[in-house]
């Protein structure tokens, strides 16, 4: 298992920040999946996604300062992340944590991790772009 990291500055104030961040848009923004469909589960929202012939399920949690999801169903053995949003100088502080392990192997972790920071940032670059 691995965990990894990014965090971007965006010169936009946190409520305009905290808008673009829906389940929908992150999964989007990440750049390795479409979107399929999308359905709440009380205060949780499930997404299904996808891309030649891989799927997956992810349950998103709002919390104070952002989103919380995981994958419930797909390839990975575990894939946890938070996005998370606080005022910083004239702005926002975007950051992303992710867990992430592989079935097989754990020398697969440091790929799996390298692959998912790539999508972070694609994904915080994405939201800073459009705030």
């Amino acid at each position: 298992m691995r965990e990894v990291e990014v965090d971007r500055f965006v010169p936009a104030p946190p409520p305009a920040v905290e808008r673009l961040l829906s389940p929908e848009r992150l999964v989007e923004a990440e750049g390795s999946f479409t979107v399929r469909e999308v359905r709440t589960d009380g205060d949780a929202t499930l997404v299904a996604a996808g891309r030649a012939g891989v799927e997956l399920l992810f349950r998103f949690e709002p919390v104070d300062d952002g989103l919380v999801y995981e994958q419930l169903e797909g390839p990975l053995a575990e894939l946890t992340t938070r996005v998370t949003y606080a005022p910083e100088n004239e702005g926002t502080r975007l950051t992303a944590r992710s867990t992430v392990a592989v079935r097989g192997p754990g020398v697969l972790d440091r790929l799996a991790a390298w692959k998912r920071r790539g999508e972070l940032r694609r994904a915080l670059a994405d939201i800073a772009a459009s705030a």
